[in-house]
């Protein structure tokens, strides 16, 4: 018997754990220089850990132990499956996943740390890439493939080549685009190019995330660990703050009319929680009531603000989360499943974690948050349930 226990279910959110040199073959040569290594200081840490990994491989014994029960075993570099594909492969079987969108866990950061545009698109290319490779071993596997928007022809040409490369969906940052909004017309061709091709747009913790402003930080504290134990992750009070920039852009879209004009758009807002969703519907319906009088892009809307949402963008809750609360108040087809795996927020049961808050939710609505949702957000076929 498989996790999913004859289930349908798709996973909304996993990730690699990139080796040190995970970006090497795929960096142009003219920005080598202009982007920092992996890791950096944490180099030999992670060298450790995955050699580790590595030594599995020629000790039977490890490698029963490592697949005895993934979901619950170590996380991290140790995990099963976490940067090499064939053993991914072997974690889905026992997961008995349908299909699992795969986020970077660091190989964005030499992108995002450039200070030049061109090592910045570069960067960019070199992690789609790397992914599609990792990816490209099993159907199942639906590589995220991250398009920086800072500049929109050339968002568009790495969003082509993206999409020429397999990416199951397109990541982008929840803060601006450069300077600009990111519902501006410029970059209307980006909507339109995935609104064609089926394949959602997504935001993830990360880029554009908004963390606890610093000058709160000083509180007369020593700061405290992060949730992991170390200095380079959330806090309690960056936690709370996650919702902030997916309402942001979002609301961007739907005011600057983007889901208007591109009415087949989809996207998802993945591990930013989802329990402030539905109030986030209502503020929007409020403010479209009390502001629709005067302003002529609100009168011009032909639906409600959370109309939008609801076509158009999914959510996935972390498995603390009380789902059967959230879907009796927001609906069933807001929310997806994830795992988060083989990172340890993602818990060593997150498919039980979230059953226990949906004693009294009907199959139609657990079918939704397991599959359908997702299948509608990533445009596949339907996977018949079991």
């Amino acid at each position: 018997m498989t996790y999913a226990s004859g289930r349908v279910i798709h996973d909304a959110d996993s990730h690699v754990m990139e080796t040190r040199e995970w970006l090497e073959p795929f960096i142009a040569e003219a920005v080598k220089g202009a982007l920092k290594p992996l890791y950096g200081r944490e180099r030999n840490r992670i060298d450790d850990l995955l050699d580790g990994a590595k030594a599995r491989k020629t000790d039977a014994a490890a490698m029963e132990k490592a697949f005895e029960n993934p979901i619950a075993g170590p996380k991290g570099w140790a995990a099963a499956g976490a940067f090499d594909a064939d053993e991914r492969k072997r974690v889905l079987d026992l997961f008995g996943f349908s299909s699992q969108l795969v986020f970077a866990t660091s190989s964005l950061a030499p992108a995002l740390a450039a200070k030049a545009p061109e090592a910045l698109y570069a960067g960019a290319r070199a992690h789609n890439l790397a992914m599609a490779g990792f990816c490209g071993t099993d159907r199942r596997l639906l590589g995220v493939h991250y398009v920086p928007l800072d500049d929109a022809d050339r968002a568009l040409e790495e969003t082509e080549i993206a999409l020429q490369a397999g990416a199951g969906a397109i990541w982008v940052s929840a803060g601006a685009a450069g300077e600009k909004s990111p519902g501006h017309p410029d970059y209307d061709p980006i909507w339109r190019r995935l609104e064609a091709a089926g394949v959602p747009f997504v935001l993830h913790i990360g880029p554009g995330t908004q963390t606890q402003p610093k000058p709160f930080r000083n509180n007369g504290r020593e700061r405290a660990p992060d949730l992991h134990g170390g200095g380079e992750n959330l806090r309690f009070a960056d936690y709370v703050m996650l919702a902030y920039a997916p309402q942001i852009f979002l609301t961007a879209l739907i005011y600057d009319g983007v889901f208007e004009r591109f009415p087949n758009l989809k996207g998802g807002v993945i591990e930013a929680g989802a329990g402030w969703a539905p109030e986030f519907l209502r503020e929007l319906d409020l403010a479209h009531k009390s502001f629709g009088r005067t302003d002529p892009y609100l009168k011009a809307m032909t639906m409600k603000p959370s109309e939008y949402i609801r076509r158009a963008v999914k959510f996935t809750p972390f498995p603390g989360e009380d789902v059967g609360r959230m879907i009796k108040d927001g609906g069933a087809e807001l929310f997806m499943f994830s795992s988060d795996y083989p990172h340890p927020e993602g818990t060593n049961d997150p498919l039980g974690r979230f059953e226990r808050t949906m004693a009294d939710i009907d199959e139609d609505a657990k079918d939704r948050f397991y599959r359908r949702n997702f299948e509608e957000m990533m445009g596949l076929k339907a996977f018949a349930p079991a």
